[in-house]
C-alpha cells in the first residue's frame, strides 16, 4: 500500500507543470497530511523530488512547492522502424537529454540489428552524461503485430525475417537492463499522454505515419492496447474500392493503396521520381519519398497530386476509426510525418468534419504530434517511466 501510495502522489505531481503543495496534495489524492508528509520525505530522500521554493496567496504559512526531479531517474527508449531506428534518454519529466538516429540495417538477419540497438544505446548513455544507475530500464517501440508476453516481434509485414524474434529478451541481455516491448503506434500514444501537451490529453487516435501506418487509441486519458497488444491495426481498412489488389484478398486496402512504399511506386510510374530504387526496404522507402515531398515543395503539380490523393485516403481510414471511437481528437506524428505535414493538414480536417457522424454535436480536431519527430521512440522510454512510476492496481496484491 506505502508504494502503491508513493505513485498516487508522484503521478499527481507529474501531471500538475507548477508543482504541488503537500496541502494542496492531500486534498487532491485524500490521504491523511502525515501520510502526504512521511512519502514526500521518501520521495524526497530518493531524489526523484524536489523543493522548489515557496508560494502563498493569503495568511498563513507559504506552502513548499514539490516538483519531480528531472535527474531524479532516466529511461532508455528504442524506436525500431523498417526505415530508421531512433533512440533517445529520457529524464523524469519527460524531456530528452540525447537522442541519434540511423538507417535501419539492410537485409533480413535480426541478430544483426540487436546488435546494432544493443552498441548504440552504451554509446548514448555514455555521450549522455546520465549514471548508469539511475536509467530505470530500456522500452523498445517495435512495428506489429506483438506478443506482449514473450515481448517477440511476430513477421510484422514490413520487417523480413522478423517472425517471432524475441526482442526483449536478446536486448535485456545485451544491456542488462530491465526491457519493456510494446508496438510502435501504442508507444506513440503512451509518449502523447505524457510529453503531448493539450493534444495528448481526453479520447484522441495517434495516426503513426511510419513505413507502415498504423493507429494508437486513447479513451479518457487511458492508453488502449486491446486483448492481446495489438489494437490499431488498420491496414485492412478499406480506402480505395477500386484501388489495388491487397495481400488480404480485398482491394483498396490502406496498406495496398497509401503507404510510402505504395506512394513512391505511384511516383516513379508518373514520372516524377526515376525508378531506381535499390530496394524496397525501408530506408530506400524514405530516401524516395522525401525525393516526392522535394518535388512537391518545389510546385510539381503531380507530385502534389499524389501526396494530396493519400491524405484523402489516410483521412477516410481515419473517419472510420474517430467514428467507430467517438474521440475528440486525431494526431498525427511518426518518422514519416514531419515532410507529409502541410499535404495532410490541408485535406485531412475536411475529410474527418465530411465523414463524421457526430459532426452536429462535436468537432474533431485534426494536429501534428506535440512531441517531435521522436515520438516513438520517446514513448517507448515513458513506457519505463509509466511502468516504474504510475499507480498500477498490481502494486496492491501481495505476494504468495
Amino acid at each position: 500500500m506505502g508504494d502503491f501510495n508513493l505513485t498516487v502522489i508522484l503521478d499527481a505531481i507529474r501531471r500538475t507543470s507548477g508543482g504541488l503543495s503537500r496541502v494542496e496534495l492531500a486534498q487532491i489524492v485524500g490521504l491523511s497530511p502525515q501520510t502526504i508528509s512521511n512519502i514526500s520525505r521518501r520521495l524526497l530522500d530518493q531524489h526523484l523530488i524536489v523543493e522548489a521554493g515557496k508560494e502563498g496567496t493569503g495568511p498563513g504559512k507559504p506552502r513548499t512547492i514539490l516538483r519531480l526531479n528531472p535527474s531524479g531517474m532516466y529511461a532508455i527508449g528504442v524506436h525500431l522502424d523498417p526505415a530508421v531506428i531512433t533512440f533517445v534518454v529520457l529524464d523524469l519529466v519527460g524531456d530528452v537529454v540525447k537522442h541519434s538516429r540511423m538507417a535501419t540495417p539492410a537485409g533480413s538477419d535480426p541478430a544483426t540489428v540487436i546488435t546494432t540497438i544493443a552498441d548504440e544505446i552504451k554509446i548514448l548513455i555514455q555521450d549522455s552524461g546520465v549514471d548508469p544507475a539511475k536509467v530505470a530500464g530500456l522500452g523498445v517501440a517495435v512495428p506489429g503485430p506483438i506478443d506482449l508476453d514473450e515481448g517477440s516481434v511476430v513477421d510484422p509485414p514490413l520487417l523480413q525475417g522478423w517472425n517471432r524474434v524475441r526482442i526483449r529478451e536478446a536486448l535485456a541481455q545485451a544491456t542488462g537492463m530491465e526491457t519493456l516491448v510494446d508496438k510502435d503506434v501504442t508507444s506513440a500514444a503512451v509518449a502523447e499522454t505524457w510529453a503531448g501537451g493539450q493534444s495528448g490529453t481526453g479520447s484522441f487516435i495517434f495516426m503513426y505515419m511510419g513505413t507502415g501506418i498504423g493507429c494508437g487509441i486513447v479513451l479518457n486519458d487511458e492508453v488502449i492496447r486491446g486483448t492481446s497488444g495489438n489494437a490499431g491495426e488498420i491496414g485492412h481498412i478499406i480506402v480505395d474500392p477500386g484501388g489495388p489488389q491487397c495481400d488480404c484478398g480485398l482491394r483498396g486496402c490502406v496498406k495496398s493503396s497509401c503507404i510510402p512504399v505504395v506512394v513512391v511506386a505511384e511516383a516513379e510510374a508518373a514520372g516524377i521520381l526515376d525508378g531506381n530504387r535499390n530496394s524496397t526496404e525501408g530506408p530506400d522507402v524514405q530516401e524516395y519519398f522525401a525525393r516526392l515531398c522535394d518535388a512537391a515543395d518545389a510546385g510539381d503539380e503531380k507530385a502534389i497530386a499524389i501526396l494530396d490523393r493519400s491524405a484523402v485516403l489516410v483521412g477516410r481510414a481515419a473517419a472510420v476509426v474517430t467514428n467507430t471511437l467517438d474521440v475528440e481528437r486525431v494526431v498525427f506524428g511518426g518518422p514519416f510525418w514531419g515532410r507529409m505535414s502541410k499535404y495532410f493538414l490541408q485535406r485531412v480536417p475536411g475529410i474527418i468534419e465530411e465523414n463524421s457522424a457526430a459532426r452536429r454535436i462535436h468537432s474533431i480536431e485534426v494536429v501534428g504530434t506535440g512531441v517531435g519527430e521522436d515520438v516513438g521512440a520517446i514513448g517507448a522510454a515513458c513506457l519505463v517511466l509509466e511502468h516504474t512510476l504510475a499507480p498500477r492496481a498490481q502494486r496492491l496484491l501481495l505476494e504468495g
